[in-house]
C-alpha cells in the first residue's frame, strides 16, 4: 500500500499521524539491503523459527505442571499463534519490510507504536543472543569439562557475527540447514514416537492411555496446573516473527512471505502438539527426568535407546546456534529498520555492500554484555534483564493484532488486489485473538512466577512508548 493511504492527521491528532515519509524510508532501507534469500530459505527459517530449546527443554516444566493436559493447552495457544503468524502474514505480503510489525505499527497506529514495539523486540533478541550462547557453551563445556564458559560463548558470537557481517545468503545457508536438522530431529521423533504408541518398533509395548489416565488422570494438577502449563506453551513459541523480517530480503518477498505461512502454519502446529500428544501418552507425566532433563530425553531414553542424553544434546546446541544466527540477524534488520524510519542513531543504520553491518555488531556486542552481566550480577542486573523480556513477545502479538485490524480496511478500500494472504474470520478472529491475549495478561498476573516477569516489561513497554510519543511530538511541531 503507497504512503498516500494513510488516514489525513487532524487537529489534535498529531501523536497518531503517520508520517508522510515513512512508508517511503522504510523502502529506502530495504532496497539499500541484498535480495539474496530464496524461497527453500523462508520456507526453512519460518520452520525452524519456532524449533528452539524452549519447545525441547523448556516444555518439561509444562508438562511437569499441567500433565497430559499439556496437549491441550500447546493446541490452545498453538491456534492463538497461528492466527497471528496468518494477521503478521497479511500484512508483510501487502507490505513487505524488514521492520516487519513494527513497519506494520508506525503505519496502522502512528510512529510512537513502530518505535516502541521495534525498541522492545530489538531488546528481546539481544538479550536472546546472550541466553542461548550461555545455553550453547555450558553444553559444550560438558562435553569439554575445564574449558571456560565464556570462550565459548565468545566463540560462538564471532562466528555469528561474521556469518551476519557477510552477504544475506549466507545467513540464510546457515538457518537452512540448522533449521533442516532440527526439523528431521522432531520428525525422526515423532516417527519413533508413534511406532512406539502402536506397539510395533521393536523391544516396546504399546502403552495404551494409561500415561494419559494414570497418576492423577488428565488434568492432574487442576486448573491451576492446566495455567501453568498454557503459559508455558505460549512462550514456547516465540520465533514465527523472523521470517517476515527476512522476507524483505528474498527474491520475491510476496510470494516468499505468502508461501512460508501457509506452509509453515500446520506443519508448527504437528511439530509442537504431535510432539507433546506423544511424550505424555509414552511417559508418566510426573517421571522426574521431565523436568529434569528434558521430556524429548526422558522419553528416549524410555524407549531404550541408547545415548539418548547426547542425542539430545547435539539437537538443543544446533536448536541454541541456530536461534543466536536469527536473532543476531533480526536485531540487525529491525535497528536498521527503525533508523531508516528516524526511529534511532543515524550511525546504526548504515549499510555496507547490502548489509547493516554496524547494526550487526552493536547487535552482538550487546548480547555478549548480556552474558557478561550474567557473571558479573547474575542476582540482581541480569535477573531484572531477565524479567523485563520475559513478556515482550506477547506485546508484540498485540501490536500485530491491533495494526492488522486497522490496516485490513485500508487494503480493502485502496489496494484489494494486495491481500494476497488473507485473515481467516475477519474481524472476529482478530478480536478473538485480542480477547485471548488479554486474558494471558490476566493469566500472567495471577501468578506468582509470571507476575515480575509482566510487570517488568510493562515498565519497559511504558518507557519506549513514553519516548515514541514525546519523539513523535517533536517531530511533528518542527514540520509545523
Amino acid at each position: 500500500m503507497s504512503r498516500t493511504s494513510a488516514s489525513p492527521p487532524t487537529a489534535g491528532s498529531e501523536v497518531s499521524a503517520v508520517p508522510a515519509g515513512s512508508d517511503v524510508s522504510a523502502a529506502k532501507a530495504d532496497s539499500a539491503l541484498t535480495h539474496g534469500l530464496k524461497q527453500r530459505h523462508l520456507s526453512m527459517i519460518a520452520l525452524g523459527g519456532v524449533i528452539g530449546a524452549g519447545l525441547f527443554v523448556g516444555s518439561g516444566a509444562g508438562i511437569a505442571s499441567a500433565g497430559p493436559s499439556i496437549v491441550i493447552a500447546y493446541a490452545i495457544s498453538g491456534l492463538l499463534v497461528m492466527f497471528v503468524m496468518r494477521m503478521l502474514g497479511e500484512m508483510s505480503a501487502a507490505n513487505p519490510a524488514s521492520g516487519s510489525f513494527s513497519v506494520h505499527a508506525e503505519r496502522a497506529i502512528g510512529p510512537w507504536a513502530g518505535f516502541t514495539a521495534g525498541w522492545a523486540f530489538w531488546v528481546l533478541l539481544c538479550v536472546a543472543v546472550g541466553l542461548e550462547g550461555i545455553g550453547a557453551a555450558k553444553i559444550v563445556t560438558g562435553w569439554l569439562p575445564g574449558t571456560p564458559e565464556w570462550a565459548w560463548v565468545a566463540l560462538f558470537m564471532a562466528v555469528f557475527l561474521g556469518t551476519n557481517l557477510a552477504a544475506v545468503k549466507n545467513f540464510g545457508e546457515f538457518e537452512f540447514w540448522f533449521a533442516s536438522l532440527k526439523v528431521a530431529a522432531i520428525t525422526l521423533f515423532l516417527v519413533l514416537g508413534v511406532l512406539a504408541i502402536l506397539g510395533v518398533l521393536p523391544g516396546t509395548d504399546a502403552p495404551g492411555g494409561a500415561n494419559l489416565r494414570g497418576d492423577g488422570g488428565f488434568l492432574p494438577n487442576g486448573s491451576n496446573g492446566f495455567i501453568i502449563g498454557l503459559l508455558a506453551s505460549v512462550f514456547a513459541y516465540g520465533g514465527l516473527e523472523t521470517v517476515t523480517i527476512a522476507a524483505a530480503e528474498s527474491e520475491n518477498p510476496v510470494r516468499g512471505v505468502a508461501k512460508a505461512v501457509r506452509t509453515a502454519m500446520w506443519r508448527i502446529a504437528l511439530f509442537y502438539v504431535g510432539s507433546m500428544a506423544v511424550i505424555v501418552t509414552l511417559v508418566p507425566w510426573d517421571d522426574p527426568k521431565v523436568a529434569t532433563v528434558g521430556p524429548f530425553y526422558a522419553t528416549l531414553d524410555h524407549l531404550g535407546i541408547s545415548g539418548a542424553a547426547e542425542i539430545m544434546n547435539v539437537v538443543i546446541l544446533i536448536a541454541l546456534l541456530s536461534a543466536m544466527n536469527a536473532n543476531i540477524y533480526g536485531a540487525s534488520r529491525m535497528a536498521c529498520s527503525l533508523v531508516a524510519r528516524g526511529q534511532g542513531p543515524k550511525r546504526l543504520g548504515r549499510v555496507s555492500s547490502g548489509v547493516p553491518r554496524t547494526a550487526v555488531l552493536v547487535s552482538s556486542v550487546f548480547g555478549f554484555l548480556c552474558v557478561l552481566l550474567s557473571y558479573w550480577r547474575p542476582d540482581d542486573v541480569f535477573a531484572w534483564l531477565l524479567n523485563m523480556i520475559g513478556a515482550v513477545i506477547l506485546v508484540v502479538w498485540i501490536f500485530i493484532a491491533v495494526s492488522q485490524l486497522l490496516l485490513r480496511r485500508r487494503l480493502e478500500r485502496e489496494a484489494p488486489e494486495k491481500l494476497v494472504v488473507r485473515m481467516w474470520l475477519f474481524p472476529v478472529g482478530t478480536l478473538v485473538a485480542l480477547a485471548a491475549m488479554a486474558g494471558i495478561f490476566l493469566l500472567m498476573l495471577r501468578e506468582p512466577d509470571t507476575r515480575d516477569q509482566l510487570l517488568a516489561t510493562g515498565a519497559l513497554t511504558v518507557v519506549l512508548a513514553v519516548i515514541g510519543v514525546v519523539r513523535q511530538r517533536r517531530a511533528a511541531a518542527v514540520k509545523n
